[in-house]
């Protein structure tokens, strides 16, 4: 059960959350529109709040779960630097210590 949940990516790359955030986006305007003439041309608030809600319901549907479409440019990584070895790290952290003097 455990290898079966590993293999399912759980990721999303930075177009695919903007592509994301623009369907969203997207939807919600489309169902608020659709559904507040709807509600004003049968008279029932009620209505509108139902289709909004749907519109809502579609588009956590459509966008939440990192589908594939999302995936599409994933990130590359640079290689890891050595543990030792002239990273500058030592480097940087005496400089830290020593007090700077103003001329």
């Amino acid at each position: 059960m455990l290898s079966i949940s590993k293999s399912i990516p759980t990721y999303m790359d930075y177009n695919g959350q903007k592509l994301a955030e623009q369907i969203f986006q997207g939807i919600i305007l489309v169902s608020a529109v659709l559904g507040f003439i709807y509600g004003l041309v049968v008279e029932q608030f009620g209505w509108t709040v139902y289709i909004v809600l749907a519109g809502f319901a579609v588009s956590c549907l459509l966008t939440l779960p990192p589908w594939p479409m999302y995936r599409r440019n994933p990130l590359t990584w640079h290689p890891a630097l050595p543990e030792s070895g002239g990273d500058g790290r030592e480097k940087h952290q005496e400089n830290m210590k020593k007090p700077k003097k103003h001329k």
